[in-house]
């Protein structure tokens, strides 16, 4: 008799990581998006609608604005209505970056949005 073991990556769902008070809004998400939780957001500056945001944006999008709240938001079908947060205490392992993002590279930013990761 042999015994085998197995590992695998865990990542929890989880993205509230203390006390801090949390804020949520309503907005929209623009079509085409397809986010999980925790995913950081963008705002395009010319519409107001979020997006994931990424660092090679120009549409305004590339400065980050918020934390979705919703578990699932899935806009590939068109423009939908999301809640998101604008202030609270997150784990920066379980949010969503765009591209050109990370935690260190937007943690000042978030921080004076009183989003604290």
């Amino acid at each position: 008799m042999s015994v085998h073991f197995s590992s695998q990556s865990y990542r929890p769902k989880e993205i509230v990581a203390g006390d801090f008070p949390q804020v949520t809004r309503s907005g929209i998400l623009a079509a085409g998006q397809n986010l999980k939780r925790g995913a950081v957001l963008g705002r395009i500056t010319a519409s107001g609608k979020l997006i994931l945001s990424a660092s090679a944006a120009t549409d305004g999008s590339q400065g980050v604005f918020a934390v979705l709240a919703d578990d699932e938001a899935d806009a590939t079908a068109g423009d939908l209505g999301i809640t998101y947060y604008v202030t609270g205490q997150f784990f920066a392992p379980n949010l969503v970056f765009g591209a050109g993002h990370t935690a260190d590279s937007t943690r000042d930013t978030l921080r004076a949005l009183g989003i604290h990761i």
